[in-house]
């Protein structure tokens, strides 16, 4: 077994180095571009520019990628944001690398077939040069537009992030100074030529070189636990200097939702790709980009980008940015591949305005964006103002808007819009670093109490009050969404079916929402814990695909009979799968049986369309049915959620789960209530004797067993099947208990001690007779490991009190090994009851991740190692840490 100072934990820790790394050497691969273009004059071009574009890809956007996914979940909004920001824009630009040699090779290929064509016809006097560089100049010219386009926001954006890091180090402001100074010039050498490639080859040198020496003073930080390279520990200027806290902010009025501090705030990240993808629709919506063929690429990338900023909210429960980053995200991928359609495969602007006037599914995103300033009324006037400025942009591109006005509407909106964001990218990041509203984003518009009250459609009852379970809340919005989208979008297809602009538009429109966003859903619906998973959203991105390969690609490809025949059988399986839905659906809500229940007339709808007999009056009903029960579940869904509350009725189950009748008539082991003292005397004689039980703490819930009764605690590695090898901790009421235990501590030890206890941190100390005295006794080598114990000191009544009873406990978290952890009493039981004794109820934690573990075993050399970052964040225990020292000093 590794020590908790070993090397994977500090590797594990350090996702610095694989970020910084992924940086310098992106750069450095598009400085040997830079280096030999200027020398040869000739831009990189065939092969050489397709393995350069394959290689950013691989190492600035998949390697960088991950490193912001580890630096989120250790708690650090700044590099999460940066990494996975750079992660998108190396990606986009070796898209470009990519798209730019495809192309050379192929004008090349035209152009030697033109010169032995033309040469026997060409005059003298005229150079074949000028004949055969045309469509090479003009198809560059599309890529230069696009790729500037893309680059003016991650110029903006870099600048921020460089700025925001100096108030947390000075290594990270040079690398991404750097590369703000590169993307200018890179920019400039699309247009202007070799010199300005010079300039942004050397600045590419310096990321290099910055970046190497940050990776080294991390990766060396991580191995030994202590500065050895300065730079980082050290910001050039203190955060507090940017402004003054907000009284008023949004937290400090009780509007801030409880969070899962596990895992960093991923709204800056949301803001970011808000930023990028408007930013390219405005060039293109003023005329500046004649094709969006690279555009649609830059975009779709930072879609995906913002696909994690939800991602990361569902881990935190934090349903309303689960939904809305989501939500944008599907709206950025759709419109890039629509105006894809658009400016690449459709070229009659008659047929332009035709088909774009038989499109409806856009103002589904009007009625959700609607949805989403609802959301935002109790959060801050910044989050209220951007919602509706996405509603503008929403209205900005309903089809129906006449085509010689459409594009100027459309590029306004988007201007406003990534302004917006762009302001919101910086307040989210500065605030979250100083973890105080320093940069304004207003007040409150409606209180919390005065928004449910308008909210609820019903007067509050005590069931209201409990928070509902997470099958209700962080995804089942976007799920609703996806398919109201795919469903109105699906109307088309009776318009006119022989139009074939109208076809190409309308698959990306069913085709991204209900199949391609959905799997993303579905894999949000695994981890919610609800009885049947994904598998509704699951069958559904089945459905949606079958659809639009069959109503719309399969009218382009012109399918033979017996094609159409295959797709009678798919019909009828999805059919009989989809009766299964709907029973399935009847253990959750009525809004979702009513859903399935229409889908299933839609798909016999389906069916009847492969046999050449389809009702266009019926299809079109129940597709409108669909969209109106989606557009109520995405505001039903995100309103409960974000209040934790059924305020707007989704309908009662009309059959009961059995296991959950039998659970609440008789629980599978004895329940104590924490706020009764017969409660607490009952669960200390049951640990008293012998029995494991679950009991809050001030993290998470956790599994207890006396240190009085050594064979308990080996039952606990049983009972949550957790391998043998990794140590439980003990737990005990005060640091009081130590003290008359009188283990042979430092004076540092005590005082840091003293400023963690009570709290959600656990130390790592080293173990000897004390713990004999502290009342171990038996169980002294059961737990911890053999040199060292780790202790807790929950900040917790309850749990206080047990111990006070009961002596030490020997606790661990109440889960099954591997699974998420306990923040209800109810998870415990239905998790783990029927193999404890008891389990002593307190409702909600107070958090929803556990304690952060620290290892004091070398305090006195001045190291501390966090071998867990959890409720606390690391750079707060470093604080504490620094500040101890200087005061024993």
């Amino acid at each position: 077994m590794a020590t908790p100072d070993g090397f994977p934990a500090s590797f594990y820790g350090e996702p610095g180095v694989l970020g910084m790394l992924s940086n310098g050497i992106s750069a450095f691969l598009v400085l040997l571009q830079n280096f030999n273009a200027a020398h040869t004059g000739i831009a990189a071009q065939g092969v050489e520019s397709i393995l350069t574009g394959v290689h950013l890809i691989l190492i600035g956007g998949i390697c960088q990628l991950v490193a912001g996914l580890l630096s989120f979940r250790k708690y650090d909004h700044l590099s999460g944001t940066a990494f996975i920001g750079y992660a998108a824009l190396w990606g986009s630009y070796g898209a470009t690398q990519i798209y730019f040699g495809a192309l050379s090779q192929e004008t090349s290929s035209m152009s030697n077939q033109m010169n032995s064509s033309l040469s026997t016809i060409v005059p003298n006097n005229m150079s074949l040069n000028n004949l055969t560089d045309m469509p090479v100049c003009y198809l560059c010219l599309s890529k230069t537009e696009s790729a500037i386009a893309g680059l003016i926001p991650y110029i903006i954006l870099s600048f921020l992030l460089a700025f925001c890091s100096a108030t947390v180090n000075y290594i990270m402001p040079f690398v991404f100074g750097a590369i703000t100074a590169t993307l200018v010039f890179e920019a400039a050498a699309l247009v202007t030529g070799s010199w300005a490639r010079v300039v942004s080859g050397v600045l590419e040198l310096l990321i290099l070189l910055f970046a190497m020496y940050g990776s080294a003073a991390l990766l060396i930080k991580g191995l030994t636990q202590r500065l050895v390279l300065k730079g980082f520990g050290t910001p050039l200027f203190n955060v507090l200097l940017l402004g003054t806290p907000n009284s008023s902010s949004a937290q400090s009025i009780g509007q801030e939702k409880k969070k899962n501090t596990k895992y960093a705030e991923p709204m800056a990240l949301g803001f970011f790709c808000d930023s990028v993808a408007p930013f390219i629709y405005a060039f293109y919506g003023f005329g500046y980009m004649k094709s969006f063929g690279l555009g649609a690429v830059w975009v779709s990338i930072i879609a995906f980008a913002q696909l994690f900023s939800s991602y990361y909210a569902h881990l935190r429960q934090d349903c309303y940015h689960t939904t809305k980053f989501g939500f944008h995200a599907t709206y950025w991928l759709i419109k890039a591949w629509d105006e894809f359609v658009i400016s690449t495969l459709i070229v009659n602007e008659s047929k332009v305005a035709s088909a774009r006037e038989a499109m409806v599914g856009d103002w589904f995103f009007v009625m959700a964006a609607l949805v989403l300033c609802v959301g935002s009324l109790n959060m801050d006037a910044l989050e209220l103002i951007h919602n509706m400025l996405f509603v503008l942009v929403t209205i900005s591109t309903i089809p129906q808007i006449p085509l010689h006005s459409y594009y100027i509407f459309f590029g306004v909106a988007c201007s406003l819009f990534t302004a917006v964001s762009i302001y919101g990218t910086f307040t989210r990041l500065i605030n979250s670093i100083a973890e105080k509203s320093l940069i304004p984003v207003g007040p409150q518009p409606i209180s919390t109490e005065q928004l449910k009250k308008v909210l609820s459609c019903r007067r509050s009852t005590p069931t209201d009050q409990k928070q509902l379970p997470k099958t209700d809340q962080d995804s089942d919005a976007l799920f609703y969404f996806t398919n109201g989208v795919a469903a109105l979008s699906a109307l088309h297809s009776n318009a006119s079916n022989q139009n074939l602009s109208f076809l190409h538009q309308t698959v990306p429109w069913v085709l991204i929402s209900g199949a391609i966003i959905q799997v993303y859903v579905s894999r949000l619906q695994v981890t919610g814990g609800g009885q049947f998973g994904s598998v509704i959203s699951s069958i559904y991105v089945g459905v949606w695909a079958t659809w639009t390969w069959f109503r719309f690609a399969g009218n382009l490809l012109q399918l033979s009979t017996e094609a159409t025949y295959g797709f009678t059988a798919g019909a009828i399986a999805l059919l009989v799968i989809n009766a299964f839905l709907m029973l399935i659906a009847a253990y959750r809500n009525l809004v979702l049986l009513f859903l399935t229940t229409v889908m299933e007339v839609a798909l016999v709808c389906l069916l009847l369309s492969t046999l050449q007999r389809l009702p266009y009056d019926l299809e079109i009903a129940m597709l409108s049915l669909i969209t109106i029960i989606c557009i109520y579940g995405v505001l039903a869904s995100l309103v409960n959620g974000i209040f934790s509350q059924r305020l707007l009725p989704m309908g009662p189950p009309l059959i009961k789960s059995r296991k959950k009748q039998e659970t609440s008539s008789e629980p599978p082991c004895p329940l104590a209530n924490s706020r009764l003292t017969s409660g607490l005397k009952k669960i200390a004689g049951l640990l008293d004797e012998g029995a494991v039980c679950g009991i809050p703490t001030d993290t998470v819930y956790a599994l207890a067993a006396s240190c009085k009764n050594p064979q308990a605690i080996e039952k606990i590695y049983s009972i949550k099947d957790r391998p043998a090898e990794k140590p439980v901790c003990i737990c005990i009421s005060s640091v009081e208990q130590l003290v008359a235990a009188n283990p042979p501590f430092s004076p540092l030890l005590w005082e840091f001690m003293r400023n963690v206890y009570p709290g959600g941190i656990s130390c790592i100390i080293s173990k000897g007779d004390w713990l004999l005295r502290l009342g171990v006794g038996p169980a002294y080598d059961r737990v911890g490991t053999k040199d060292s114990i780790m202790i807790r000191v929950p900040d917790h009544t309850v749990t206080g009190h047990l111990c006070d009873m009961t002596g030490p406990l020997a606790i661990t978290s109440a889960n099954p090994s591997g699974e998420p952890d306990s923040t209800h009493h109810s998870m415990v039981i239905n998790r783990l009851g029927h193999k404890i004794q008891g389990v002593l109820c307190d409702g909600n934690t107070n958090e929803i991740a556990p304690s952060t573990v620290v290892n004091c075993v070398r305090i006195n050399e001045g190291i501390l190692t966090i071998v867990r970052e959890g409720c606390v964040p690391a750079v707060k225990v470093r604080q504490i840490f620094d500040r101890v020292k200087s005061t024993m000093v």
